[in-house]
């Protein structure tokens, strides 16, 4: 996974699990990985170590992945996408298959 790919995977996790997360956790998570601060920018401004930061930000992406391997949200929303990506490609491509898009529909119904 690059650099990026984990970011992105991060982003999406903190966004579907913040609520579960402290202040002072969600707080490090958005300075870090939305507004891009530094853990040394981080530190300062909390007069932490960075070395603290640091701590708490791995063990914050150590729970989301938690979460997410319990509750499953990111990936239902994964295959939720792709389902109606796949949809909308048949009806702009003008094949109204009747049984593909109520075999999709059963595929949606089952991730709920």
């Amino acid at each position: 996974m690059t650099m990026l790919e984990k970011t992105t995977r991060i982003n999406y996790l903190f966004d579907f699990y913040q609520a579960l997360l402290t202040p002072k956790q969600r707080s490090y998570m958005s300075l870090y990985y939305l507004d891009d601060l530094s853990l040394g920018e981080i530190a300062d401004e909390y007069e932490v170590s960075r070395q603290a930061v640091y701590d708490n930000i791995k063990r914050t992406e150590a729970m989301l992945e938690e979460y997410e391997e319990k509750l499953q949200l990111f990936q239902k929303f994964l295959e939720r996408s792709n389902i109606i990506e796949q949809m909308e490609k048949s009806l702009s491509l003008g094949k109204l298959d009747t049984s593909k898009i109520e075999h999709s529909l059963v595929l949606l119904k089952e991730l709920d």
